[in-house]
């Protein structure tokens, strides 16, 4: 009597891991040598080889990729360029802040002894002019007078000579005299007196002459002011 052979499942028939090509086969009917570990081996050689087959280098790659991977160069090409030229920028850049720095430090190095050799000059022309002053006056000094007003003339004639010294300098005395109205932008009042004779706020005396130098104020002048009391106080 014939015996039913179990028939091995349809190999059409679907399987929740896809195909039967993908399949490994885990079969172990067969006689196998070697222990389990030689078996494990073996089993995932073969899923190795059937789910991940090892890529050939010499096929050519999609026409997308090959598009990409030119892109890629070029954009990294020009990066590579730019990047030279913002080098090249930089080292020009700092080649000309050098440059401009070590100019400033000359011309600031330059302008000090402008300043410096300004200054002596003018102490120069200062002294120059006030040197005859002071022969004249050792003249003055080592000369004899047969009365005061000889000797008051002499001291007038170098004040004279003095006044002039200060004009070549741009010095000139503010034209202040007493009687004057009180000008406190020119005058400063040391002190009031009360004399009838003169307007009240006039100057009755100048202690110290003030000076321009070239149009503006170099020394205010030190006068007294003259200050009426009012009547009507007591």
């Amino acid at each position: 009597m014939p015996t039913d052979v179990p028939q091995p499942p349809d190999s059409k028939a679907s399987s929740p891991h896809g195909d039967a090509e993908d399949l490994v086969d885990l079969n172990l009917d067969d006689s196998l040598e070697g222990d389990l570990q030689s078996v494990a081996d073996e089993v995932a050689s073969e899923y190795h080889t059937q789910v991940v087959p090892e890529l050939d280098d010499s096929e050519p790659l999609p026409a997308g990729n090959t598009d990409l991977r030119v892109d890629l160069e070029s954009a990294l090409t020009e990066a590579e360029h730019q990047m030279e030229d913002l080098l090249r920028r930089e080292a020009e850049l700092m080649d000309q802040q050098r440059r401009l720095a070590a100019d400033f430090n000359n011309f600031r190095n330059r302008a000090q002894r402008d300043i410096a050799l300004a200054v002596e000059q003018a102490e120069r022309k200062i002294l120059l002019e006030m040197l005859p002053v002071l022969d004249n006056f050792e003249r003055g000094l080592g000369a004899t007078y047969q009365d005061v007003e000889s000797f008051r003339s002499g001291v007038e004639l170098i004040r004279k000579q003095f006044l002039e010294a200060f004009r070549k300098l741009h010095v000139e005395p503010l034209p202040l005299e007493v009687g004057d109205p009180f000008d406190a932008l020119n005058a400063e009042a040391l002190t009031t007196f009360a004399d009838p004779n003169m307007p009240d706020g006039a100057v009755a005396a100048i202690y110290e002459r003030g000076f321009n130098l070239k149009g503006q104020l170099l020394r205010a002048a030190r006068v007294v002011v003259n200050r009426l009391q009012d009547s009507g106080k007591s």
